[in-house]
């Protein structure tokens, strides 16, 4: 696998109001780099971490009985957009992605883990000297790196243990409460052992807004945990998380309901170089909207947007779960039980990009794989974990063997259909090496599409409107 570099991406938005709304053009709008750094990446490692993640998934995506429904989208600013930058993380040796955060007044910068399975955004935290402090001496606390400083920040305001939105809107808080006054407290927990514990407030965060001239402004009321102990790789080497989950607390939800209810991501190719740059934009994304984009834009030269139903269903959050009907290859509709997409059978699909590698429930695994090493069969079998299916793809001059990739595609409700490239599903393993780059989960259980499958697509969640809209786009700017 040396020389070869795979790039994952959880993407992450933001939960607040933003100050002096009515004062802002239709036309304003801000933009920030996605940037793909690369680095090795072990192709077991990326498994593991799936695996891990598919347990999160198993255990956290379907207990949200208490939450509040994310918000509705404000009509005011409905034309108006924002984004953030998003870099790889995979130079630290991770599958993530990482953005650019600042928050507090006056603002202080964070890199954070983008996710869209969290629903609490929260930042490393030092608090002062003299504060009292439950937590054991082994759990870890802010390393060597940015660490928030609430005393420093004159808009941070600690949520009572007492308050609603402690006891009825926040899963994750702690029945603690010694008197109605102290501060709410949480215990995040993820089922491969990662944590994070602290106090809950509210703060604000600065974005940039740029239209005819770019200026800043704040985004308010943002919910943010401030994380006196951590424990998990991912935290190690970043200061915190960033939520994209469907929640009515996550910086997705309530960003997006104050930007005409929507959110977009982009993914570059997963092995571009360093310098490739795309865009997380909160609001109306014209690359999307318009039947024709600019040269500039993410969805350049694409096809028009094919969109399909967000069901948004209250079990699966904060995840987003689509309606699949069916996987084909090679024009050929596979044999695949219907319980295998339906909810209510134990199945279900959800789109992740905090999962690298497609995992497929057992019964559609099986499917597939088999279509797809039909297809494959004339190529030498090789053996590499952590996949079933690899190929020697070198020819006996040296080069790569002239071997088509059966043709596959996802079929979603509403005749949408996502025909990813054959890269993102046959990818490269080791130089001169392929494999089948999808999983197998277990059954009854959850499907999740993977961030590898969604590259180079221009990937829109309207959330007013319950529509998952997608085009095939290089991303890069």
């Amino acid at each position: 696998m040396a020389g070869h570099r795979l790039t994952l991406l959880l993407v992450a938005v933001a939960a607040a109001f933003l100050a002096g709304a009515s004062g802002r053009h239709a036309s304003d709008s801000a933009r920030f780099p996605l940037l793909r750094l690369a680095a090795p990446v072990s192709l077991a490692d990326l498994a593991r971490s799936d695996r891990q993640r598919m347990a999160f998934i198993a255990s956290h995506g379907r207990r949200r009985t208490r939450e509040t429904a994310a918000g509705s989208s404000s009509a005011s600013s409905a034309a108006a957009a924002f984004a953030m930058p998003l870099t790889s993380g995979a130079y630290t040796g991770i599958g993530q992605y990482f953005v650019r955060f600042r928050v507090g007044t006056p603002a202080q910068p964070f890199l954070l883990v983008a996710d869209t399975g969290s629903d609490l955004t929260w930042v490393k935290c030092r608090r002062p000297a003299s504060a009292n402090s439950s937590l054991s001496p082994a759990d870890s606390g802010p390393g060597p790196g940015r660490a928030f400083r609430p005393e420093d920040s004159r808009t941070w305001a600690p949520i009572s243990c007492a308050s609603d939105t402690c006891t009825k809107s926040l899963p994750f808080s702690l029945a603690t409460c010694p008197t109605p006054g102290s501060p709410c407290a949480y215990d995040y927990r993820y089922k491969d052992g990662s944590a994070a514990r602290g106090t809950v407030g509210t703060e604000s965060a600065t974005i940039a807004l740029s239209g005819r001239e770019e200026r800043k402004a704040k985004l308010k009321g943002l919910v943010l945990g401030c994380s006196s102990s951590y424990t998990g790789p991912s935290f190690e080497a970043s200061d915190g998380v960033l939520s994209l989950g469907y929640s009515g607390i996550s910086f997705a939800s309530h960003a997006a309901s104050r930007f005409g209810g929507r959110f977009s991501y982009c993914l570059v190719d997963h092995l571009s170089p360093r310098n490739a740059t795309s865009y997380l934009t909160f609001g109306p994304n014209p690359a999307v909207s318009s039947p024709r984009a600019s040269p500039s834009s993410c969805a350049a030269a694409a096809p028009r947007a094919r969109q399909t139903p967000l069901l948004l269903d209250r079990r699966m959050r904060p995840f987003y779960d689509v309606s699949l009907k069916a996987i084909s290859v090679a024009g050929e509709f596979l044999k695949i039980p219907r319980a295998v997409w339906d909810v209510e059978a134990g199945g279900g699909v959800i789109l992740d990009s905090g999962t690298s590698l497609t995992v497929l429930a057992k019964p559609a695994y099986r499917a597939v794989v088999a279509a797809l090493s039909k297809g494959l069969a004339g190529l030498p079998r090789v053996t590499m974990d952590p996949f079933e299916y690899c190929y020697n793809w070198t020819s006996p001059s040296g080069k790569d063997a002239d071997v088509a990739v059966p043709k596959m595609a996802v079929h979603f409700a509403g005749a949408a259909r996502l025909e990813p490239p054959g890269k993102s599903y046959v990818i490269d393993a080791a130089p001169g090496v392929k494999c089948i780059g999808l999983q197998e989960g277990p059954w009854p259980g959850i499907s999740v599409i993977g961030n590898i499958l969604q590259q180079e697509h221009l990937w829109e969640f309207d959330i007013k409107n319950r529509r998952l809209k997608f085009q095939r786009s290089r991303c890069t700017h």
